[in-house]
């Protein structure tokens, strides 16, 4: 059974690999269209499993709706049609468990007709349909979400006609029942919802009268309690827009404004600090989508533009938000060897091999690490410097992934023998420091930066980087001045720099990191493994042009030099936390 597992396995890479041979990766922040969905409708149902996105009924045209369901494969960038569900239907709520799919109520014979109250199973394995007990209530266009195997349904509508209702009621799959909860503070349809550590949060929506008046409301329920609590509005009010979670964050894209115009609105709500950012909206604007995500990947499907223009549009949106590394065996380049690896610890909790969804896996290795070690094949592509110090004469630092070699400036001394990974580099304190040609420009998206230090003092700098032509710049990694604790002045100022209170000036070795997360806009400091600092509101961008001083300011300022040694420096452009 093993060795069957390893070479289906193995031919699975095969097939992953010719796929993606003509694929080019975007660029974080970034929008792309895909494959087009072969039924253009809007009003849809859609769930992910495995991987694969399903998109389950919706509208053709306001007096018809469908029953159409088909699937998507982000590997191979293809549509395959499965069985229909059992009666057509537009606004349906939709969700997974236990690796199958649930549709709950929708309006049929049109878009605007009343809800129904069917309850629809389907499972994905042998592409059937199961009809389950009616709902005890018909419902359309409500917020769906589940949290330890329970199914809630929130808000909706009986129609389009009629007032939307605050009703949130829960169903037990196994028992086919149904428990009434606490109604949600603002009576509203066409919202979303999702769930972030247990917790379900029910965004936007709209009155029955929904050409003249959408919210922006942000309500939360905690399950365990039984009651809601408001939160920071979204910043564009709309209705019909899509939301999905990635790396606990949700986004919130699309939808229709008040007065009825679409939007390509893409916010990003942090439930950490209750805040909202705003990054790229998607190419078109257009509402009545389905949103899903894989991986650090999101992904916008179908909907339609004013005037109920259907489409069969798909894009797919880069979040930019680092995972957990493919690059198993750590020889940097994500090959047959880390596919062998995780074929060993196949659908096991193995913590290396459990790279998908970001950050940190969720519990078993299946086809969704698969997925991300494909993305990953053949290369490392976050790892864009690598300077391992492991020289051992010369004034060459020489960059193991990328053109980024480096010069020794000052007269700094090898260490063969003497690093925490191999060889290091020994620094005076006085005049030495490394120059390294231009990376990346840090307000252009995440990216995380390493290194192993031993010794330095307080004010010393670890990394910085300069501006061309200007005494300016980010310091990235330093020991503050009153006690050499690790801190940050990156995107400083006008803003504060960010200071821990690990003290890394003690002659010991210490793994020092630093990660810039764009999507929350937040500064992390990492020493040894554990989080130290992270910033307790956003941090905007200030740009830096010029390369890199690895231990000196971006000034050249005296006292800045760093006296110790470095080694194994890495820079990645996402945000890799360990």
């Amino acid at each position: 059974m093993y060795s069957q597992i390893r070479n289906i396995s193995i031919a699975c890479i095969l097939v992953l690999a010719l796929g993606m041979a003509s694929t080019s990766y975007a660029a974080e922040d970034t929008w792309t269209y895909k494959a087009y969905m072969p039924t253009a409708r809007t009003w849809v149902g859609g769930c992910v499993i495995d991987g694969k996105i399903y998109v389950i009924g919706g509208a053709l045209t306001e007096s018809s709706v469908t029953s159409a369901v088909e699937m998507y494969d982000p590997i191979v960038d293809t549509w395959t049609k499965l069985a229909n569900m059992p009666s057509a239907r537009g606004f349906p709520a939709t969700c997974t468990l236990d690796g199958k799919i649930y549709v709950f109520g929708g309006t049929s014979p049109g878009v605007f007709s009343t809800g129904k109250k069917n309850v629809y199973v389907y499972d994905p394995q042998i592409d059937t349909w199961t009809q389950k007990a009616d709902m005890p209530y018909a419902n359309a266009a409500c917020g769906i979400a589940v949290v330890d195997s329970t199914i809630y349904l929130i808000g909706g509508s009986l129609s389009e006609s009629n007032p939307p209702v605050p009703t949130v009621m829960a169903y037990n799959p196994v028992m086919e029942s149904w428990t009434q909860k606490a109604d949600m503070p603002t009576a509203r349809y066409n919202l979303s919802a999702c769930v972030v550590d247990g917790k379900i949060y029910a965004i936007g929506g709209c009155t029955e009268n929904w050409s003249s008046f959408s919210y922006k409301h942000v309500e939360v329920y905690d399950p365990s309690t039984d009651t809601w609590t408001r939160k920071s509005d979204m910043p564009t009010q709309r209705w019909s827009l899509g939301t999905c979670v990635v790396d606990g964050k949700i986004f919130a894209i699309g939808g229709t404004d008040t007065g009825n115009a679409s939007t390509g609105a893409n916010e990003v709500y942090d439930p950490v600090t209750d805040t909202w950012t705003t990054k790229s909206p998607m190419q078109q604007n257009q509402h009545g989508h389905f949103l899903g995500s894989i991986g650090d990947k999101i992904y916008a499907i179908g909907g339609h533009y004013p005037n109920i223009i259907m489409v069969t549009k798909m894009e797919e949106y880069d979040t930019g938000i680092g995972v957990l590394s493919p690059d198993f065996n750590g020889d940097g380049i994500v090959d047959s060897a880390d596919m062998c690896i995780m074929v060993d610890h196949w659908h096991t909790d193995h913590p290396l091999c459990d790279i998908a969804p970001p950050p940190f896996g969720d519990g078993i290795v299946d086809v969704q690490d698969l997925i991300v070690l494909s993305e990953h094949l053949f290369e490392d592509y976050r790892l864009v410097a690598h300077w391992a110090l492991d020289e051992d004469a010369g004034n060459t630092a020489y960059d193991s992934v990328g053109d980024y070699d480096s010069i020794l400036l000052g007269g700094p001394t090898w260490q063969p023998d003497g690093g925490k990974v191999g060889g290091s580099l020994q620094l005076d304190g006085v005049d030495d420091y490394v120059s390294t040609p231009f990376i990346l420009n840090p307000i252009k998206g995440s990216f995380s930066v390493s290194a192993w230090i031993k010794g330095g003092g307080p004010g010393q700098v670890i990394i910085s980087q300069r501006d061309v032509g200007r005494d300016s710049g980010n310091t990235w990694l330093l020991a503050d001045s009153s006690y050499g604790r690790l801190m940050t002045r990156l995107m400083h100022p006008p803003f504060s720099p960010l200071v821990s209170e690990f003290v890394i000036t003690d002659d010991q070795w210490h793994h020092v990191g630093l990660v810039y997360d764009f999507i929350s806009l937040y500064r992390y400091l990492y020493v040894d493994g554990i989080e130290v600092a992270k910033d307790s509101d956003f941090v905007a961008g200030v740009g830096s042009d010029g390369g890199l001083y690895i231990g000196a300011d971006k000034t050249l300022d005296a006292t800045s030099f760093f006296s110790g040694l470095i080694d194994d420096v890495r820079i990645y452009n996402r945000a890799v936390r360990p």
